[in-house]
């Protein structure tokens, strides 16, 4: 089965608890949601993550483009998001990691998406790192 994008992905998600979707060309996916920036609407996303313990991080890294993905952009003004993982779903704290956390934190995400390290040379900007701390 060919992996889906979008809009479609996150539909299959939330229907199957992730039974669809939570592999996603190898590498674990959650659904974000975000409220907007400018709009205030919910957006959702469906993004690669991995776990440190049992806190989901993922990269802003929108495959190495110049700016930073919408999805990053939303948080940064409303960290308060809410994150599915498989059949999981609660409230987050977004937090950008910086230093020394963000240098580990980055490496575990290479784990899951080798892919990030090849973004890196794309851009000029220094790519996101966050992480989602379940509150509640």
């Amino acid at each position: 089965m060919e992996p889906v994008y979008g809009k479609e992905h996150i539909e299959q998600y939330e229907a199957t608890n992730g039974e669809v979707g939570y592999l996603w060309n190898g590498a674990p996916c959650l659904v974000l949601t975000t409220t907007g920036a400018k709009t205030g609407k919910e957006r959702k996303y469906a993004l690669i993550c991995n776990f440190d313990g049992d806190t989901a991080v993922v990269v802003a890294s929108y495959a190495g483009a110049a700016e930073h993905p919408q999805w990053y952009r939303n948080l940064v003004a409303h960290p308060q998001v809410r994150v599915q993982v498989k059949g999981d779903k609660y409230d987050a704290a977004a937090r950008t990691a910086e230093g020394d956390e963000r240098e580990r934190l980055w490496k575990l995400m290479t784990e899951v998406w080798p892919n990030y390290d090849e973004y890196v040379k794309r851009t000029t900007r220094v790519i996101p790192v966050v992480v989602l701390e379940r509150v509640g």
